[in-house]
């Protein structure tokens, strides 16, 4: 049987492929800056046609400290829960526009969009 592409030694598999994409576009979101997981997911579904905000998610909470994890937050501006304080003071010494609050990005002013 010939083997595909995706056969190939070394080949990503389509786990890996994915995890790269996403890792990818959050690497490009400028200090100051915040996206979410769902503008995440619609990046990474004009390149490769699937996923979707939970499997955004789920590479986020595996991505290591290389990667600028506290830029992606939810619709609602939050950061993860389980590090909202170290995100939130990520995003304050990057001036990035908070709530009134402080507990939430301020999307409205702060929000990047990967086609900028």
């Amino acid at each position: 049987m010939p083997r595909s592409d995706d056969d190939r030694p070394g080949a990503a598999t389509p786990g890996e492929e994915y995890l790269d994409e996403v890792l990818a576009v959050v690497e490009r979101v400028p200090s100051g800056r915040a996206t979410t997981y769902g503008i995440v997911a619609d990046a990474v579904a004009e390149v490769l046609g699937r996923g979707g905000p939970r499997q955004v998610g789920q590479v986020m909470a595996r991505a290591g400290s290389g990667v600028p994890w506290w830029r992606v937050v939810n619709a609602a501006g939050s950061p993860p829960a389980r590090h909202l304080d170290r995100a939130l003071a990520e995003l304050r010494a990057e001036g990035c526009p908070l709530t009134r609050d402080g507990r939430r990005v301020d999307l409205r002013r702060a929000v990047w969009f990967p086609d900028e």
